[in-house]
This record gives structure tokens, C-alpha cells and sequence, in this order.
């Protein structure tokens, strides 16, 4: 972008689900580095900062390239601190040192299929739009307006019985967000505080190019789909 840009990674040391997630090995190195190495090579930013509470974190995102000018603070390392204040964190302080930013992007630490030319892809849409955020996202890959839910009985019962015959092809695509990155207008987001913003574009991922890691199951799906990537499977 031609504006002044910074990557923000998030990487708080306290995850549950799976301990140390943010610098387990992922295919031979910690799972943050992708997520450092795709920034850089994006081009994209003027800087490449790592938000984070743990020293050995800090330590790890540095020797991959990233700076660390400040830990993050109490406030943003609890559970209950969405991503979107760790940014303006982030921002506010890189302000009071005098470095102002028009655009950031919010790269998670934990997105080992994020690479430099997306993130490029994203830029650009950005910069060629009125929009004020950029968002991936996927297709589910089953329409949800056919999904089910259970009551304390186990009773099932579908979400939405008025498409009950409807065929999948004929139901309009539903999209989630793909868990990757966010660039944003600094600007928008001091108003807005959230990535998903009034006036938000998509870019649409692949399903293969995508998944959550959020348990074990996870990191294995993750791994076996890094694989399928590194050997051309489209």
C-alpha cells in the first residue's frame, strides 16, 4: 500500500485449549512464525508488530523478524479482550512514540495458510475501494440454512424449516470469516471498534486454504491440509 502500514500480530501466552498454541510447532517451526513470514513478504507494511504478554513469545516473534517495542498490557491479556482492542492497543501506543499508521492489518498468530500474496490481495482491495475493512472469509461448505439444532433432550430440530425441501443448490452462499487477517482503516476502527465494519469487502479463501484451530483435531486437520498445500493439491 502506498500509505504508512503496520502488521499486528496478536499472541496472548495464556491459551487453554491448547497450551502454548501461539509457538507450537507447526510442520517444522512455531505455528506465529507463518503469520510473521507472510507479512514480510507482503510488502505491505512499514513495520511488523507482535502484541503480546510472554516473554518467551516476544523472544520467539523476534528471532522470525517481528518487533516487540512493548509488552501488551493487564487490560488486553485477559480472556475476555477481543482482538479489536488489542489493535487500538497496539495503535495508541505506536502514537504516543510519534509513529502513526492510516492502515494496519491484524494478522493472527495461529493462521499457518496465510501468505504474503494475500495479504497483498487484501491491500489492494482496500486501497481501490471506499471500504473501510477487508475481511476473508470462506463458503460454508454446507448451506447453514439447512443445519439443525438440539434441545436438552437431544430433540433435533432444523434452524430454518421453510427450506426443509429446499435443494442446496438452489439457497443463496453463506460466507464465515476465515480466522486469517483483517486489514482496516486506522480511522474506522477509533470509530467503530470491531474489524467487521459498516462498510466491510470480502475476499473470498478456499476451503483447503482454511481452518480453525481451536482443539487438537484441529491442529491435525491443519497439518494434513498444510501438507495437501506444500504438495500443489488445489
Amino acid at each position: 500500500m502506498s500509505a504508512k502500514a503496520v502488521a499486528i500480530i496478536p499472541a496472548r501466552g495464556g491459551s487453554k485449549r491448547i497450551p502454548r498454541k501461539n509457538i507450537r510447532p507447526f510442520e517444522g517451526k512455531p505455528i506465529i512464525a507463518y503469520s510473521i513470514e507472510a507479512a514480510r513478504a507482503s510488502g505491505c507494511f512499514d513495520t511488523i508488530l507482535v502484541s503480546t504478554d510472554d516473554p518467551q513469545i516476544a523472544e520467539v516473534a523476534r528471532s522470525y523478524g517481528a518487533d516487540v517495542p512493548f509488552m501488551r498490557s493487564d487490560r488486553t491479556s485477559d480472556d475476555h479482550s477481543g482482538l479489536a482492542e488489542v489493535a487500538a492497543e497496539v495503535i495508541a501506543q505506536c502514537e504516543s512514540q510519534g509513529d502513526s499508521y492510516e492502515t494496519f492489518c491484524c494478522i493472527l498468530a495461529t493462521a499457518p495458510f496465510v501468505t504474503g500474496a494475500r495479504i497483498k490481495e487484501g491491500a489492494a482491495l482496500l486501497e481501490s475501494t471506499s471500504m473501510d475493512a477487508v475481511v476473508p472469509v470462506v463458503r460454508f461448505s454446507y448451506p447453514p440454512q439447512r443445519g439443525f439444532r438440539m434441545d436438552q433432550n437431544n430433540r433435533a430440530s432444523m434452524v430454518s424449516p421453510e427450506h426443509y425441501q429446499s435443494r442446496s443448490q438452489d439457497l443463496e452462499p453463506i460466507y464465515h470469516d476465515s480466522g486469517q487477517f483483517y486489514w482496516m482503516r486506522t480511522a474506522a476502527l477509533k470509530k467503530e471498534m470491531r474489524f467487521f465494519a459498516e462498510r466491510t469487502a470480502a475476499l473470498v479463501l478456499s476451503e483447503i486454504e482454511v481452518q480453525d484451530i481451536d482443539s487438537e483435531e484441529d491442529w491435525q486437520m491443519a497439518e494434513l491440509k498444510y501438507r495437501l498445500l506444500r504438495a500443489g493439491v488445489k
